[in-house]
């Protein structure tokens, strides 16, 4: 499948970039102008929400970035955010009573950081089944997950990872709303918090979901999937991850933490 989709299954490209020094942020504009558009996009936000004032510069260089730094872009983008997240989270988290029926299906976990510092997580596409709570439940898994997965991660560091392990997937597990809604969360809310994702043991009828999905991932996230051929599993997740912070399944030496326990 890998070869005869060579033009969709893609690896990142390998782009020579300047680098910011802080937090290894990559730019190509030059610091003191990011620094510079920084400064104004606070402005902007702010002029419309007061509270902008006190975001982060971390945060608005996330934003920045997925906009290609583009100040009204990103600034437009920063209170899309502001407004989904006040009424989507109004007590600032999803706790598990509100998710019942996707933590039942155990199929997401977390445990380790890979060779950058980024939290690693796990999800095993075969356990994943529309439930009754349908796809607005599944929006809310997908933000306890991800603000969990973000709270892991450390000072220095903005990013992290996933293994999508899609051994066993079959057509009971497709879920295309679900998967619209979990990319449209992920680029639209929680912009250049994804490294790296490993799609793996991805089986044919993964083609036609492929197809579907693929023209909504914007050019960033794409660069950032990776799907790794069967035969080159372990030692391409060794590339980024150390033997010590690898799942036990994998090769590693680490134990599975579901991610509502962890």
């Amino acid at each position: 499948m890998m070869e005869a989709q060579e033009s969709i299954f893609h690896s990142p490209e390998k782009v020579v970039e300047e680098k910011d020094e802080t937090n290894g942020v990559i730019y190509s504009n030059g610091c003191n102008d990011v620094k510079k558009k920084i400064d104004l996009m606070r402005t902007m936000v702010a002029d419309e929400d007061p509270a902008c004032k006190d975001i982060d510069d971390s945060t608005l260089r996330r934003f920045l970035r997925a906009r290609d730094l583009d100040v009204e872009k990103a600034s437009s983008m920063l209170m899309k955010y502001l407004t989904w997240r006040r009424t989507f989270v109004p007590k600032g988290s999803i706790s598990t009573s509100e998710i019942p029926n996707e933590i039942a299906q155990n199929k997401m976990f977390m445990q380790g950081t890979d060779k950058e510092g980024r939290p690693i997580a796990v999800v095993f596409g075969s356990r994943h089944f529309t439930s009754k709570g349908g796809v607005d439940e599944f929006k809310r898994f997908l933000v306890f997950a991800l603000d969990k997965l973000c709270s892991r991660i450390p000072d220095g560091q903005e990013q992290f990872t996933i293994i999508g392990d899609l051994e066993g997937y079959g057509y009971c597990n497709t879920n295309v709303r679900g998967y619209l809604a979990a990319l449209s969360t992920l680029q639209d809310y929680y912009p250049e918090r994804l490294g790296k994702i490993f799609i793996i043991h991805a089986p044919y009828i993964f083609t036609t979901v492929w197809r579907i999905i693929y023209p909504f991932i914007d050019k960033n996230t794409k660069k950032k999937i990776i799907f790794v051929e069967n035969k080159k599993l372990e030692a391409t997740l060794l590339q980024d991850i150390d033997e010590s912070q690898l799942p036990e399944i994998y090769g590693g030496k680490l134990q599975l933490v579901p991610i509502h326990s962890a």
